[in-house]
């Protein structure tokens, strides 16, 4: 299945959706990375100029320029790996109510039971393509907690088409990654037995 998602999203946006469906964003993303987690979780701050709730986050920094007006662009956005707020992500999606959640690679088993439990998803935005996703990007339209530097800033912007991307983990708790690992283990396992 392809889909367009727009926010904010709704819950019926997403119910449908499976692992390895292709999807596509439309609407406002911020970016949010470890210290933007630690931020809301451990210092209890909320972002001022965006509601997350039923919004999108990516997991990136980016790289962004300015204009000799100083209006601000992003000049590219690659996803940054997951996996690194397994600890804090499904705390994040209580506190906050996000429905999409996106970066490298995919989560664990404590992200997926939040996704289950608060109807959110995670996909996977494919590494390497952050110029292309740089072009998806309208505009910048807003920034905050720049005193944590440009990557772990919560930049706000508004994109259209923002993809592709693979919904590694759905609203069930079925998780894409962790279970093609297990299939692949499997099959090695059967490969090292013929073997010896």
């Amino acid at each position: 299945m392809r889909k367009l998602i727009k926010t904010p999203i709704t819950y019926d946006q997403i119910k449908d959706l499976r692992t390895g469906d292709t999807v596509y964003l439309s609407g406002e993303l911020a970016t949010c990375r470890d210290a933007g987690h630690w931020r809301v979780l451990k210092e209890g701050v909320m972002p001022e100029s965006i509601d997350l709730r039923d919004g999108a986050i990516f997991h990136a920094g980016p790289i962004v320029g300015a204009n000799e007006d100083g209006r601000e662009y992003i000049v590219s956005i690659g996803p940054t790996t997951s996996r690194r707020m397994e600890s804090v992500e499904a705390d994040f999606i209580e506190k906050t109510g996000v429905r999409l959640i996106i970066g490298k690679g995919g989560m664990q088993e404590k992200t997926a039971e939040a996704c289950r439990k608060y109807g959110a998803i995670h996909c996977a935005f494919p590494g390497g393509c952050a110029v292309i996703a740089a072009r998806e990007v309208e505009e910048i339209t807003g920034c905050e907690w720049r005193d944590l530097g440009m990557p772990e800033a919560l930049w706000i912007m508004r994109v259209k088409g923002f993809g592709p991307m693979i919904v590694s983990i759905d609203t069930t708790g079925a998780n894409l990654l962790e279970e093609k690992k297990k299939l692949y283990r499997a099959a090695l396992d059967r490969t090292e037995e013929k073997t010896y």
